[in-house]
């Protein structure tokens, strides 16, 4: 069978602009590795329906949910979750094709 894509939606609230930069232009080294690439990352978020405290999104597209998981338990990306919670209230999660 053949492996489905799969996805991170981060959900978004910048607390320091400054950190979330110096997060931001770091994490594409620890993706790199799994196979992933940025689809859309965003900003000034419309609500249309509901409820969404957050103000900006990231989609990151990873070959199948295993290339996820490892990513998320990576020492690489493990380093900059320090950084990632000073910097922004950061909700992730992951969805398959």
């Amino acid at each position: 069978m053949e492996s489905k894509s799969a996805y991170i939606i981060g959900h978004i609230t910048v607390k320091d602009a400054e950190k979330w930069a110096e997060y931001c232009r770091r994490v594409p080294d620890t993706v790199a590795p799994w196979g992933a690439s940025l689809v859309f990352r965003g900003g000034n978020a419309q609500v249309l329906a509901g409820d969404h405290a957050h103000t900006d999104t990231v989609v990151i597209r990873f070959p199948d949910r295993a290339a996820v998981n490892a990513w998320h338990d990576s020492a690489a990306y493990r380093a900059l979750v320090p950084i990632r919670q000073q910097a922004a209230d950061v909700v992730i999660v992951s969805y398959e094709e």
